[in-house]
């Protein structure tokens, strides 16, 4: 039922590679048709605040029907997931995942659905 993903997404080669294999294991090959962003890659990282606002960015998503694109990646082939980039994507999603991990292991993924 996930139908976009916003990665935690910190554009560093070890972070991505295993929240690219996370969700791969997670959501099995359905992970080949979901659209995943990172809020990050454009307003960079807020540290506290990074959690609240990439819930946010996920809901609005949501709600227009657009995917924001990931900025500044050159090969996401590397990842094995479905890469937003270059412009936003139009998606119908109902249910979309908020991924946000912190320093010291505080970690959370948010499952946010269209009421």
């Amino acid at each position: 039922d996930v139908g976009l993903v916003n990665a935690h997404g910190t554009a560093t080669r070890l972070n991505d590679a295993a929240e690219a294999a996370a969700l791969r294991a997670a959501l099995g090959p359905a992970v080949d048709g979901v659209p995943v962003a990172a809020t990050k890659s454009i307003i960079g990282h807020t540290l506290g605040a990074a959690g609240a606002i990439e819930a946010v960015a996920t809901v609005q998503a949501i709600a227009s029907g657009l995917v924001p694109p990931t900025a500044n990646l050159d090969d996401p082939e590397d990842l094995g997931i479905d890469v937003v980039r270059g412009a936003p994507r139009r998606a119908s999603v109902g249910l979309a995942l908020s991924s946000s991990f912190a320093f010291g292991g505080h970690n959370v993924v948010l499952a946010i659905a269209r009421p």
